[in-house]
């Protein structure tokens, strides 16, 4: 087991939910104020980048608590 899969299991689940969440938000109309930028690049491309959080977050998580050491 990978001595830093709990930080990076934390780095997933944040990325992941702060994705999630801002794609919920911007439905309604709301926003995070530290994402305000990605609607400069226009919707198609800031919900591409919010899509893109959430499966990186997905990815990290995975990464991080899967064992590559492999079946003895």
């Amino acid at each position: 087991m990978n001595k830093n899969s709990g930080i990076l299991s934390l780095v997933g689940f944040i990325l992941a939910g702060l994705g999630f969440l801002a794609i919920m938000l911007s439905m309604i109309g709301v926003q995070f104020s530290f994402l305000l930028w990605l609607n400069q690049l226009g919707q198609l491309w800031s919900f591409l980048i919010k899509v893109l959080m959430v499966i990186a977050g997905i990815i990290l998580v995975y990464i991080a608590q899967s064992d590559f050491s492999g079946e003895d």
